[in-house]
């Protein structure tokens, strides 16, 4: 031991740090130079004897320049010495060299010490954190490997650097795979006023599994995930993972071309969504394997998006992943985070744009996740008529608390700018904007004007769209959104919401209302189908025919349709082809396209072995050609949003069930759709086209190749000069003429 003086410390404060109750370990462990030279202290409970070697110039009795010196032991775990022959001020490069047990059984580890670095998070973005405006959260919080310069001729330092937001904690500690899952060795520093709590350990890497161990405002420890790792152990175990991406992407054409189009926006292109559960899509699978057979099927079809149900990590796979315990990590279920990169990136290759399903509205209320983080409500609002989501069981969050809005919509831009999504499906909208939602009188809080509204999640998707839209352009955000709330896709700058698209739920809800009742009484609810072009163009709309449409209990979108096999089959034909010739964007879920026929389930597979059979080929057939005819046809998508590119031919035909609209996209595209909803063939039925002239029979649902009864117009109709035409309508079938060029 150097005859040099010991930097003191007081025993309260050595006990507080022993014990992890100290809110900054670095101010008594590490290296603090004085007068005399540098004392150090480290944390070690365990151990039998500690050295520090530390970088010295070469001597005889230091030839290669590291210099040793043995720490004595002083209180409860902590060991001290002082560096000899070192220049106040200086701290050189050290490890140390901890024994553990004795004779045969004795244990040496070497390790740089986390207590020498100097913090990784600079004061601006403690001061954006604390002010809730760090638009890359996820940048700075979490766990990242960083590397140190080494000093003079040592070498560099690489290890992981982990922050965590605890604002009300006492006292916050590492628990890792790399000090045997025993948090004491490694507690955290508080930054300042930010509530960010971090600590570097060299030589920690990728891989590691790790969490914190939080002491509460309560006084209780809890062991919690990371609220902003990047991945996570697959469950049910719950430990984060630190990860950097290597992915080397291959979209650059893509994003390119998506950049270029961000003026124009997504309402005059077309858009047909498939949406996707990826555990039961196909079972079993990986990203990667996903990405082999997805790709592929999804570009035969011809659908312009994916949708993919949450991703984001979630413990209980029967919450659909609409529980999410960890927001900036994918679902492990299927492998590591740049699995999924590779499966966006090869939708992309493929001209496939991918939509990401996004649960900002309430979280899980796994006491290892979010709830409860510092001990106290934090993520969540600490109301109860607020904060707790009766109708889902869960949390909501704390949406006037600027760090919590932070979390969320830097989230949002993380998995656009990270991932590469091209939009946002956010869910639960309407449960996010009215605080009477779910609750019965005397159960929730007016707002400060005395009202139902939520301003502080108003305030919090408008900042969420606006910042989106400004950092990612290109890109677009879909409202789930089920009332009557005006504005939800007009501009922020006019009070609006923000959004690119609302779906449409007053559609959805209507036309399979219709759907579902045999022919012969549909006469009787003919407005059920004509009702949403009386406010098509209130908002930008997507008609979503979702998963919840298929699921518990309602059925399969076939078993909907009255009748026997034929007519539910001819009718299901029927109903898509009017859906995708009705103003609007498209969402249609998985296993619709070949008429799925038992009701959707997350735990197997979709049944694949249906296409085997020649209906239901026939139906999947249908809706590859639909989509082909769609998409090369502007007038089906141009003018979704205006009126101009909307006219009826036949609205009120209620005794024949049938419907028929021209679309256009004013500048020469021009088709008609004309559906016959009853079980009977009209001949030679009387309809006005737009136009004279020739007009080709481009789809009829009925065709025989898609298992109809073949009833057709020959491939053409001839409109003369009066603009009168005899046609003929197939039963249970929807027919669309476009304008011959």
């Amino acid at each position: 031991m150097t005859d040099a003086t010991i930097l003191p410390v007081d025993k309260p404060t050595l006990t507080a740090v022993a014990a992890g109750l100290h809110h900054d370990a670095h101010s008594v462990l590490g290296p603090h130079p004085h007068e005399g030279g540098v004392t150090v202290r480290v944390l070690k409970p365990l151990a039998a004897g500690v050295t520090v070697r530390y970088k010295t110039a070469p001597t005889r009795r230091f030839p290669d320049g590291w210099a040793a010196v043995e720490l004595e032991h002083e209180h409860e775990g902590i060991w001290v010495g002082v560096l000899p022959g070192v220049a106040s001020g200086d701290v050189p490069p050290y490890r140390v060299e901890t024994a553990y047990g004795e004779g045969e059984d004795r244990i040496v580890t070497d390790r740089d010490d986390p207590y020498r670095f100097l913090p990784t998070l600079g004061e601006v973005d403690q001061h954006l954190i604390g002010e809730g405006r760090h638009e890359a959260l996820w940048r700075v919080l979490g766990a990242h490997v960083h590397r140190y310069e080494g000093w003079g001729d040592a070498p560099d330092v690489t290890g992981t650097a982990f922050a965590v937001w605890a604002p009300r904690a006492r006292a916050v500690r590492v628990k890792a795979d790399f000090n045997d899952w025993d948090g004491r060795e490694h507690p955290m520093r508080r930054l300042g006023s930010s509530g960010v709590w971090e600590l570097f350990v060299p030589d920690v890497g990728i891989g590691t599994r790790y969490k914190y161990q939080i002491l509460g405002v309560d006084g209780v420890w809890r062991e919690k995930a990371d609220p902003m790792a990047g991945y996570a152990e697959k469950p049910p175990l719950t430990a984060s993972i630190v990860h950097e991406s290597s992915y080397r992407w291959g979209d650059a054409e893509w994003l390119d071309r998506r950049a270029a189009d961000a003026a124009r926006g997504h309402t005059d292109k077309p858009m047909a969504i498939y949406e996707v559960h990826l555990g039961s899509w196909r079972r079993d699978k990986t990203y990667a394997q996903l990405a082999d057979e997805l790709v592929g099927y999804v570009s035969d079809l011809g659908f312009t998006h994916v949708e993919f149900m949450p991703v984001m990590q979630h413990p209980f796979g029967g919450s659909w992943g609409y529980h999410v315990t960890s927001y900036y990590a994918p679902d492990s279920r299927f492998g590591d985070p740049d699995g999924l990169r590779y499966l966006i990136d090869r939708l992309h290759q493929a001209g496939i744009g991918v939509i990401l399903d996004w649960v900002p509205g309430h979280f899980a209320t796994d006491e290892w996740a979010l709830a409860r983080f510092d001990g106290a409500p934090l993520y969540e609002d600490p109301n109860p008529q607020r904060g707790w989501h009766k109708e889902w069981g869960s949390h909501i969050f704390d949406f006037g608390n600027p760090p919590v809005r932070n979390f969320l919509y830097a989230n949002a831009i993380y998995w656009l700018e990270e991932f590469h999504a091209d939009g946002l499906r956010v869910d639960g909208v309407a449960s996010m904007l009215y605080l009477d939602y779910a609750r019965k009188d005397g159960e929730w809080t007016p707002n400060i004007h005395g009202g139902r509204e939520n301003l502080e999640a108003v305030q919090f998707l408008q900042e969420m769209n606006a910042t989106v839209y400004r950092r990612v352009p290109g890109v677009v955000t879909i409202a789930e959104e089920s009332t009557s709330w005006p504005g939800v896709t007009g501009p922020t700058s006019g009070g609006g919401l923000g959004f690119g698209f609302k779906w449409n739920m007053g559609w959805m809800h209507d036309s399979l209302g219709y759907l579902k009742r045999d022919p012969v009484h549909r006469m009787h609810h003919h407005g059920e189908m004509t009702f949403s072009l009386v406010y098509a163009w209130s908002e930008n709309y997507v008609l979503p025919i979702s998963h919840d449409e298929v699921v518990h209990g309602k059925g399969s979108l076939l078993r909907k349709a009255p009748g026997d096999r034929w007519r539910q089959l001819a009718t299901l034909r029927a109903y898509l082809a009017y859906m995708w010739a009705h103003p609007g964007k498209q969402l249609l879920f998985m296993g619709s396209e070949f008429a799925q026929e038992s009701e959707w389930a997350e735990a197997r597979e979709l049944d694949w072995w249906l296409l085997d059979l020649p209906d239901h080929r026939g139906v999947h057939h249908a809706m590859r050609d639909i989509n082909g005819r769609y998409r090369e046809t502007p007038a089906l998508w141009a003018l979704d949003t205006q009126p101009a590119g909307f006219e009826w031919l036949v609205a009120d035909d209620a005794g024949a069930n049938v419907f028929a609209f021209a679309r256009t996209d004013g500048e020469g595209s021009r088709l008609v759709a004309v559906s016959n909803f009853s079980a009977q063939p009209h001949d030679r039925y009387r309809l006005r086209f737009p136009q004279p002239g020739a007009w080709d029979e481009v789809l009829n649902t009925d065709a025989s190749g898609y298992g109809g009864s073949g009833v057709g117009n020959l491939g053409r109709v001839d409109v003369p000069a009066d603009s009168h035409a005899e046609i003929a309508v197939p039963p249970l079938a929807t027919v669309w003429f476009r304008l011959a060029d």
